[in-house]
């Protein structure tokens, strides 16, 4: 009679053992793409402008496309990006995902408006921010537009003064909006309390409810 190759328990395990650890890598990327779906839903992209762009070559000429988009999330931060491919989608994609890489915080007044006023440039292209009263609302062009309704702001008034380029009035607002100060960041640099910065804006009772806002 024939007897049965013995087989040792360390070779039972090791099938057990790699299936283990092919369900937990399983399950590790499936919670990566949750949290990627989770940090994708809370940024906005607004598309800014897309052109045909042409590389010539020895046989001819290679048409693509390049995007600009504008990110943010609507509660402060922002971001732009540009991308390029032989397909719009792909373009627009490339864009988003530098636009996501190059966020930058910005302080709002009362979340809606801005600090200050404050004058930006980038090339040929000048612009100049000024806070409004709420009401108000966005006063501004296309890629300006763009830039504040993705960073959350509900009342500015803003002029274009140099080139109507969009990647040159894009970059000329994200410059004017890095230089706002808030309040509490002065009165720290300062080693002042918020209510002594605030009263040279307002008068009276009314510093103490602007520190508390600020």
């Amino acid at each position: 009679m024939a007897r049965e190759p013995e087989t040792s328990p360390g070779h039972e395990e090791e099938p057990q053992q790699e299936r283990r650890g092919r369900g937990r890598g399983r399950r590790d990327r499936d919670r990566e793409r949750e949290r990627e779906r989770e940090r994708d839903d809370e940024f906005v992209d607004k598309l800014v402008a897309i052109n045909r762009v042409a590389k010539v070559v020895k046989g001819g000429k290679n048409f693509g496309f390049a995007a600009l988009v504008v990110v943010g999330d609507q509660k402060g931060r922002v971001g732009y990006g540009k991308g390029k491919a032989r397909e719009v989608p792909e373009a627009i994609r490339k864009a988003t995902q530098e636009a996501k890489r190059s966020l930058v915080r910005i302080p709002l007044r009362e979340g809606r408006t801005l600090h200050h006023d404050a004058a930006g440039r980038w090339g040929a292209g000048k612009v100049v921010l000024r806070a409004a009263p709420a009401g108000t609302g966005i006063i501004a062009g296309g890629p300006m537009r763009a830039v504040f309704e993705t960073l959350g702001l509900k009342d500015v008034v803003a002029k274009s003064l140099g080139s109507s380029n969009p990647y040159n009035m894009v970059r000329a607002t994200i410059d004017a909006l890095q230089a706002q100060t808030s309040p509490r960041f002065v009165a720290n640099k300062r080693g002042k309390k918020v209510a002594e910065i605030l009263a040279r804006r307002v008068g009276g009772g009314e510093a103490q409810a602007g520190a508390d806002a600020a």
